[in-house]
């Protein structure tokens, strides 16, 4: 066990001399307090290396990495401990990367944190978002989620001035190669680095963890699900596009698929739960660069990417509790991308256009716009398109109604 934390710590000790991009956080780990925190997101969106910065500011600490097939069979958690102390000194600070790999961990931690160490810990499954931490962890806690780099914190690895026409210009290649930081920071190949990490995460992460029988049909809907982000789906026609062996395994898969941080869906609104759960919903993925690279399409659809990047952001906002976010759509198949309510109050429409030139386009998502509005009795209209900057009023079966057009590249800064 020493050996394993002594090369865990000279690797650690490599990585530090990588460079660093500072994390937008809304809401930090408080270091002076004795809560446990929880950093979770996507695997290698940067987790470790922000929590181990984050840490630096203490001037020591101890690391121990479970994403090691040798804890896999480790019944005396009590090495670890002896282990840690030996390697660094009896450390007061603790971070324990990727938890969620050891059986039993929430016993673990639990126990660390009644014995006097201040932890930090790390975990890809989504679970450790949910209500199931307040089970599993009996001492107070605070959750931390760290995406892959937003748009902000994309410019700022490569030095782009936020003039209008530069922003622009990187937020088309922000929108394809997404924000995992490895590629942007050490300039490896993005497809082949992007490929590996989803096989990684279908075969590490959900595969062999919940021991899939149709490995097949877990391939085959993720690659479905890819190159086809910001579109509706249904259990039913998933299991009849996929080797999926019925409308249950596709759900079950799909909630895996969640856990692990690749999708997330949005429900269709209504102010009633019961049929905003009898709804199709909208996927889409976590980052637009796992899309372009594994989806299958002769050519990149700029609008789904565009209105991928908008469903991130507000995913953030979501699971940070700051407000709930849905899809619209009425009878005429009508549909506006975003509804935005906070508590019990709809504030914001959104509509995402990657092409405004055509007027017959833009009449269209402008209509879709005021006929929500009016139903959802919602005032604030947003248009997020590529470049334009302006405020339009717009009359429409007498509803009059004052539509912002806001280029894409501001409202992700404005949002970040």
């Amino acid at each position: 066990m020493r050996d394993i934390l002594l090369v865990q710590k000279r690797e650690l000790e490599t990585r530090l001399q990588e460079p660093y991009v500072e994390r937008k956080v809304s809401r930090p780990p408080d270091l002076h307090d004795d809560l446990i925190k929880v950093i979770t997101g996507p695997r290698r969106s940067g987790k470790s290396f922000y929590a181990v910065h984050l840490l630096g500011q203490t001037g020591s600490f101890g690391y121990v990495n479970f994403d090691d097939e040798r804890f896999a069979t480790l019944a005396d958690y009590d090495r670890i401990v002896s282990a840690v102390n030996g390697v660094y000194g009896n450390p007061r600070y603790l971070l324990l990367d990727e938890i969620q790999n050891l059986p039993r961990w929430e016993l673990f931690v639990n126990r660390l944190q009644r014995q006097g160490f201040r932890l930090l810990i790390t975990g890809s499954n989504a679970n450790l978002l949910s209500s199931e931490l307040a089970t599993h962890l009996t001492g107070r806690h605070t959750v931390t989620v760290l995406f892959p780099f937003s748009f902000e914190e994309y410019l700022a690895t490569s030095g782009v001035e936020r003039t209008a026409a530069e922003a622009a210009a990187a937020l088309e290649m922000y929108a394809e190669q997404g924000g995992y930081p490895e590629p942007l920071l050490k300039k490896i190949d993005r497809r082949d680095y992007l490929h590996t990490l989803i096989q990684s995460i279908l075969y590490k992460d959900i595969i062999r963890r919940f021991r899939i029988r149709s490995v097949q049909g877990m391939d085959d809907l993720a690659l479905y699900l890819m190159s086809n982000i910001a579109r509706e789906y249904s259990f039913h026609t998933l299991s009849k596009v996929t080797r999926c062996r019925s409308v249950h395994t596709v759900e079950k898969y799909i909630r895996h698929l969640q856990e692990a941080f690749l999708f997330f869906p949005l429900k269709r609104f209504s102010y009633k739960v019961k049929t905003q759960a009898s709804h199709n919903k909208k996927i889409y993925c976590t980052d637009n660069g796992l899309t372009v690279a594994e989806g299958f399409r002769f050519s990149a659809d700029r609008g789904a990417l565009y209105e991928n990047l908008v469903a991130v952001a507000l995913r953030k906002k979501e699971i940070g509790g700051v407000l709930s976010v849905f899809y619209w759509k009425n009878q005429q198949n009508e549909e506006v991308d975003f509804v935005v309510k906070e508590g019990l109050q709809v504030t914001r429409l959104m509509q995402v256009c990657s092409d405004i030139s055509n007027p017959k386009t833009l009449k269209r998502e402008m209509r879709s716009l005021i006929k929500a509005s009016r139903e959802l009795n919602c005032e604030e209209l947003l248009l997020l398109n590529p470049r334009e900057a302006r405020t339009e009023t717009i009359t429409w079966q007498n509803a009059e109604r004052q539509i912002r057009l806001v280029p894409l590249w501001q409202w992700l800064l404005e949002n970040s």
